[in-house]
């Protein structure tokens, strides 16, 4: 079953904040992207771009391109532009707390999306707002699905990366899922996302021939590593729609949609708004440059499949039709 993606809502259905301060004007913020070929990041910043276009603030967005090192040079890049606000877009602040301090130091204010394992206000790190569903949720939602999909006695391989805290938390979150209900857990597999175009053809092979059909479905913490799985199972004469099986906890990237939608190699994703959570970091972000309190606000998953793409037209992203433009708008006074 398709949760809340695709159905049409009223203006009402919104249950994020209905009050907030008025726009702050002719302000500049920086994007810290952790890798923008992510199409969860990705979707982030198009949410980004167009809610600052309608509070009318400047945006300059930074590509760590996947590397720590990366990503390590756009905060520094970031503190020498003098921004009015910071976004921290996909990346653990762990991983560069010692620049992030500087940042603090230099009292500009920073939110974030996927910064680590606490979601909401006063995240760690000197962070105002750290953006997200429910991380535990994703996770659940994905590993049910492997549980019902195998009628209770899947054999899983998951996919995670220790670089980042949130991912061994989400793959450990399904392997307790799947085993504390009857299912098994192949393989536990520990490679960097970042890494996943050169790494996932030759793994899916290895994983083939060491598993072969005991390994019904895939679960991985993000549908990166889907992009890259497709051609080594068709290779090997594995129908798009056969087992392995591909889920997916988050983020809901485009390509991954577009896998669903014609049945080949990924079966679901747990969908992220990606492009309303690029909204509310503006809004959050709008909140912080006025000494304003974080809104709190933590937005729902969807689970995506086949069917329910079938059922909600051509779009290949997870977008409510809410109506947050409208309310996000009317709070800022635009």
């Amino acid at each position: 079953m398709l949760m809340g993606f695709g159905l049409a809502a009223s203006a009402e259905d919104f249950d994020g904040p209905t009050s907030g301060p008025k726009a702050a004007e002719g302000k500049t913020i920086v994007v810290l992207a952790a890798d923008m070929k992510n199409g969860g990041i990705l979707g982030v910043t198009t949410g980004i771009e167009e809610a600052a276009k309608k509070i009318g603030w400047t945006v300059k967005v930074l590509d760590g391109a996947g590397s720590v090192q990366s990503r390590a040079a756009a905060v520094g890049q970031a503190l020498t532009l003098k921004p009015d606000g910071i976004v921290i877009n996909g990346f653990d602040a762990a991983e560069q707390q010692a620049a992030l301090e500087g940042v603090a130091a230099a009292k500009i204010p920073m939110v974030s999306w996927h910064s680590g394992p606490k979601i909401g206000c006063d995240a760690p790190g000197g962070i105002f707002a750290n953006v997200s569903t429910d991380a535990m949720d994703v996770s659940k939602k994905a590993a049910e699905w492997a549980l019902n999909d195998a009628g209770g006695k899947p054999g899983v391989v998951i996919f995670t990366d220790s670089t980042y805290t949130i991912a061994i938390l989400k793959a450990a979150k399904m392997k307790e899922i799947i085993e504390g209900n009857g299912g098994t857990v192949l393989q536990w597999v520990d490679t960097p996302i970042a890494e996943t175009s050169s790494r996932m053809g030759p793994l899916t092979t290895t994983l083939l021939q060491t598993h072969g059909e005991k390994w019904t479905h895939s679960l991985a913490i993000n549908d990166l590593y889907f992009d890259f799985m497709g051609p080594a199972l068709a290779a090997a004469g594995v129908d798009g729609k056969a087992n392995p099986k591909a889920g997916s906890a988050g983020d809901g990237s485009e390509a991954a949609f577009q896998r669903i939608r014609t049945g080949q190699y990924q079966a679901v994703t747990v969908a992220e708004p990606l492009n309303l959570q690029g909204w509310q970091l503006v809004d959050e972000l709008n909140r912080a440059v006025q000494g304003e309190a974080c809104s709190g606000y933590i937005t729902a998953p969807a689970l995506v499949t086949e069917e329910g793409l079938k059922a909600s037209g051509d779009s290949n992203q997870f977008d409510p039709q809410n109506g947050y433009r409208d309310a996000y708008a009317k709070i800022w006074g635009k």
